[in-house]
């Protein structure tokens, strides 16, 4: 069921970026650009939940979602790909979900909630062992997309959790979905690391 969530997740992403890339890749914005601007974008997100205000913090973050669907697209579009485009990528993700994770932690503080700042430290973890395994898999050979919850997917929900008002109900989806990832990543390289010592 979760694959074919992705496979779903995927062929919507692509619809959306396909029009928008044939676009960008006339123009002189680079893929590293976007990558930057979206992160720029998910700090204005983060700051926003701070606030309180997360409708306008879940609109933000969508905006940012795109420039995070554009960057790989436009790269592989115009090839011009490389593996620091490749890094970049990865450290703006941590960068910013390390960052709206943070926002919405500091107006549960300032609201004495001790549940909701737990929660987000076990989402805030979980989440980038989820991007680790992955890391970790391939610098074995092993590539690791297995999961319930990778990153488009927790950006999805807590998108949707600020749109509707549903912060905490958000961030325990992506702390409980992110775990069960961490889990079935560690099982699938257990698995494939026996097949090679076998």
């Amino acid at each position: 069921m979760a694959r074919s969530l992705q496979e779903h997740r995927r062929a919507l992403g692509a619809r959306i970026a396909t029009p928008l890339v044939s676009v960008l890749r006339r123009s002189p914005v680079s893929p590293n650009a976007l990558t930057v601007c979206g992160v720029l974008v998910t700090l204005v997100a983060a700051w926003l939940a701070a606030e309180g205000r997360f409708v306008a913090s879940g609109l933000v973050l969508t905006g940012a979602a795109l420039f995070d669907l554009l960057d790989g697209a436009l790269a592989r579009a115009t090839g011009r790909t490389s593996q620091f485009g490749g890094i970049l990528d990865s450290t703006g993700d941590r960068v910013s979900e390390a960052a709206l994770l943070a926002g919405v932690s500091l107006w549960f503080a300032a609201h004495g909630d001790v549940v909701a700042l737990v929660v987000c430290y076990v989402a805030l973890v979980a989440s980038f062992l989820v991007s680790y395994l992955r890391a970790r898999g391939e610098a074995l050979g092993i590539v690791c997309t297995v999961g319930l919850c990778t990153r488009p997917e927790r950006v999805i929900v807590m998108a949707l959790g600020l749109l509707t008002g549903l912060v905490f109900v958000a961030i325990s989806i992506v702390a409980f979905c992110a775990s069960v990832t961490v889990v079935q990543r560690l099982v699938y390289l257990y698995r494939r690391g026996k097949e090679s010592v076998d």
